[in-house]
């Protein structure tokens, strides 16, 4: 980012640098950058509006002509050349060819995001609710600004944008969401100290479970987990590798009636396929080599509980009609066995994998394929979660404090924005594997440089095709994850933009692990 001379700065780059360090500050202590931008919106845009209203002399709400007059006069005071583009009661669209900020705006593009948040504090007390969108920007090198205003909750659902809402709404929302996630943490924490009797007695919390649900996709999830968790229902958990499908697993164990019942976790992947059906479903003595007793497989030893089955798509087709029939009728046979026994497991799978295209393969049974799915939840990448990455940041980093027994570093503004810009395909995993890296190579109480891990080579030659075709997955992915967040999941919008059929963009979709669904809130 380029940087004026000392003997340039004026007063104007002074406070931008000022404002955005103290939002970076604020983020450092763990709070989310998107309340505190809210929280300025409601507090200026109040003292620009009063001002517009004493001059106007105006006691009632605003209407749409008012408030347009409003939001074009206060940037074009301060030095913007902002004018209406269309306006009506569903959205508002605006232009601007001049920022106030000058040429220097492009060195903090997060600036228009919060200056544009005053015109969603007006509309939210004014009309009960908005979301604003900055479809283009000077800061981002497009040579004008383009705003939307979308001022209907429902239709807005199709649009991207930040969401404003009257203070009072967004402040019973919020503690509605924290109450929620305090309830669920805490019968998190009673189920970690149940199974690390150890760590309880040495009053040790290093890994103590937490949900981090900041932004709007986890939040969703936390209501999932609140609707489903006291039901019996079948889940599957989908998502991509490190983002947390066993905690969530657990979150909806914990919420339930079956919380003070056995919570086991099984990786199906990671157990040889001549072993998978004995550990699911036990052996009795004799029935293979090496049998010398009767062993009693996770559905036993879950009885009550819940069954967390990992990579369920790694089954075996034999473990997989044997795992139907214990859905269908409730009762298992041990290998080598011949009685039944009854079982009582609540079901939650997982897996990284599309199981929709594995079935279509044949890869993948599909009675079982349906018989898992009564309910799914799609946990979103950490590329999506872009309003998690500080508590993410602050949760990790005092784990890390706590394991090296080393003082908690900050990281600085530039680390944090290459963090937000990072696709982290490992996810949470890989940002916990970048953080003690950087931590443990960090000479001063800030980190201000990410120990990024490139793989290695591999010594064999050099394949341009292979290179070429992981270079253009990538580039379609990231692609496809901008254009899902510009066109808040409208898929005929984003077949439209890349001159294909909607069919095609889902099938792209579902190669690259993305759901749609996610980004239509």
């Amino acid at each position: 980012m380029p940087k004026p001379s000392f003997t340039s700065l004026d007063p104007v780059f002074f406070l931008q640098t000022f404002v955005l360090e103290l939002l970076h500050a604020c983020e450092q202590e763990g709070g989310a950058r998107r309340e505190y931008i809210e929280h300025i919106a409601h507090s200026a845009s109040r003292f620009f509006e009063e001002a517009y209203r004493h001059d106007m002399k105006l006691d009632q709400a605003l209407d749409i002509e008012q408030y347009v007059d409003l939001i074009l006069g206060l940037k074009n005071h301060i030095g913007g050349n902002f004018s209406l583009d269309s306006s009506n009661s569903k959205c508002v669209r605006v232009n601007n060819t001049r920022c106030p900020f000058g040429e220097g705006v492009k060195n903090f593009p997060d600036l228009c995001r919060m200056t544009s948040s005053v015109f969603g504090g007006i509309a939210a007390r004014n009309f009960g609710y908005a979301k604003v969108h900055i479809a283009e920007c000077i800061a981002r090198n497009h040579g004008h600004c383009k705003v939307e205003i979308h001022l209907d909750r429902e239709e807005a659902k199709q649009h991207p944008g930040t969401e404003y809402l009257r203070p009072e709404e967004s402040r019973q929302i919020r503690e509605e969401i924290d109450t929620l996630q305090s309830r669920i943490d805490t019968q998190l924490h009673k189920l970690w100290l149940q199974s690390s009797k150890t760590k309880k007695a040495k009053g040790n919390n290093e890994g103590l479970p937490i949900l981090i649900t900041e932004s709007p996709p986890m939040r969703k999830v936390l209501k999932a987990i609140n609707k489903v968790a006291p039901t019996d229902a079948t889940i599957l958990i989908q998502g991509e590798t490190g983002v947390g499908k066993e905690l969530i697993s657990k979150a909806i164990h914990v919420m339930g009636p079956r919380a003070g019942k056995p919570f086991l976790a099984i990786n199906c992947g990671a157990i040889p396929e001549t072993l998978i059906e004995s550990t699911l479903f036990g052996h009795e003595k004799g029935a293979f080599t090496g049998a010398v007793d009767i062993h009693q497989g996770v559905f036993e030893r879950a009885e009550g509980g819940t069954l967390f089955l990992d990579e369920i798509d790694s089954l075996s087709p034999a473990a997989q009609v044997r795992l139907l029939r214990v859905l269908q009728e409730g009762e298992i046979e041990r290998v080598g066995g011949k009685r039944t026994f009854n079982v009582d497991v609540r079901i939650i799978a997982a897996t990284n994998q599309n199981l929709e295209q594995l079935v279509q393969d044949g890869a993948f049974r599909e009675d079982l394929y349906y018989r898992i799915l009564v309910v799914r939840i799609s946990i979103p990448p950490l590329r999506e979660r872009l309003e998690d990455m500080p508590a993410l940041v602050k949760l990790i980093l005092h784990r890390l404090g706590n394991k090296y027994r080393r003082p908690v570093p900050k990281v600085s503004r530039e680390v944090m924005q290459q963090i937000r810009s990072h696709p982290w395909p490992g996810n949470v995993r890989e940002l916990e594997n970048v953080l003690e890296r950087s931590f443990l190579f960090a000479e001063t109480d800030e980190i201000t440089e990410l120990e990024m891990e490139h793989p290695p080579h591999n010594g064999s030659p050099l394949n341009w095709q292979e290179i070429r075709e992981k270079a253009l997955e990538q580039v379609e992915s990231r692609f496809l994850t901008e254009a899902l967040r510009q066109h808040s999941g409208n898929v005929e919008k984003i077949a439209a933009a890349m001159g294909l059929t909607t069919r095609a963009v889902y099938h792209k979709l579902k190669r690259h692990g993305l759901s749609a669904s996610n980004y239509r809130n």
